[in-house]
């Protein structure tokens, strides 16, 4: 995964941004999105990681800014997840890493919510955006996005997390679907799925490859 960004900087230290926690908090080992910035990191080609808040719960101002810290990666910065094209715009991004609790047939991937919104923000400002996904969570029995099931949290969790007024209404899903579109390359642990010349991804055959 770290050498595909690189190859999008001409080897130069990257700047990344990410969402959630994907480091080794969350997957205990080398972590799926944070592991590659780790990688970047260790090879000094990591520039800046900036990590969005994750809003209600956090994970990111309270997971993934430990992890930065704790590892010293340069200039690790947390923001606001509306921050994100204030962030392009501004100071440039040269990738987006994030992770995923599903990837269908199609490449289309389900992650935690606000991971589709910094998708169509990346595509907008001409960011790539990179699916780091473990080979399990390839599911090529669910043809599209539309076929995975949100969860939607309780409205108590997003008030108490906000503090807004007891008994307003909350719209509160888990997770949101980024379709495969705004995806750059999906990395696993056996390589990087890259789009076909038609711009679609080929998750069947590289299934069929790594499986044996």
């Amino acid at each position: 995964g770290a050498e595909a960004i690189l190859k999008n900087t001409d080897s130069q230290p990257a700047r990344i941004v990410t969402i959630c926690n994907t480091g080794s908090l969350a997957t205990s080992g080398y972590g799926t999105a944070l592991g590659v910035a780790r990688a970047l990191h260790s090879m000094d080609k990591l520039k800046s990681i900036h990590c969005l808040e994750t809003r209600p719960y956090n994970q990111g101002s309270r997971l993934t800014a430990f992890e930065i810290m704790e590892e010293k990666m340069p200039n690790g910065t947390l923001i606001c997840d509306s921050a994100c094209a204030a962030l392009m715009k501004t100071q440039g991004v040269d990738a987006c890493v994030v992770g995923a609790d599903r990837c269908c047939k199609n490449g289309d991937t389900a992650n935690k919510i606000g991971t589709h919104m910094l998708a169509v923000v990346a595509y907008e400002h001409n960011v790539p955006f990179y699916v780091a996904s473990p080979f399990t969570t390839l599911d090529i029995k669910l043809e599209h996005g539309d076929f995975i099931k949100i969860e939607e949290r309780p409205a108590e969790e997003m008030i108490e997390s906000s503090k807004a007024p007891i008994n307003m209404k909350c719209w509160n899903p888990a997770f949101d679907v980024t379709p495969a579109k705004y995806i750059t390359g999906i990395i696993t642990e056996k390589g990087i799925i890259e789009k076909e010349d038609d711009g679609t991804f080929d998750i069947v055959s590289f299934l069929n490859k790594h499986s044996s």
